[in-house]
């Protein structure tokens, strides 16, 4: 395992570009993290945003710690790899929903019909936008 202080490297992006499940953990004072599985995207510079339902738990503990991490692990089947981002959080509504539409396209085979219509469903809803900006980065691969 090596670690980064802040940053991702080429080949971290090139992993978290794929679709895969990140599990992100919220700071919560003495209760444990209680990790979900979400989708999420790397940006070009480098920071991890995710979109959520304004009235969700994270939210509100976000609010009053802005602390995060995610972690993304490659599927069973393939070799043993991870990357770990923890950092300080901001949440907007700018970009929700876009963010949103670009997710369910990497994730969903939006020609199903059955999903194409989740998505619609899904749009005219309200949504926050959280960006993680890394403070630390860890990883392993073999």
């Amino acid at each position: 395992m090596d670690a980064a202080p802040h940053s991702l490297t080429g080949k971290d992006i090139e992993f978290l570009e794929r679709p895969l499940y990140g599990f992100l953990s919220v700071a919560d004072g003495p209760t444990p993290p209680q990790p979900r599985p979400v989708w999420f995207e790397v940006t070009t510079e480098g920071t991890i945003q995710l979109f959520t339902d304004p009235d969700s738990v994270k939210v509100a503990r976000l609010r009053s710690d802005p602390r995060a991490s995610i972690v993304v692990a490659a599927p069973v089947g393939e070799r043993e790899r991870w990357v770990s981002i923890a950092g300080h959080t901001t949440i907007s509504t700018d970009g929700a929903h876009e963010l949103l539409s670009r997710l369910a396209a990497r994730y969903w085979d939006l020609d199903d019909e059955s999903r194409a219509d989740e998505l619609a469903k899904m749009l005219a809803e309200k949504w926050l936008l959280i960006t993680i900006e890394p403070e630390s980065v860890s990883r392993f691969s073999i």
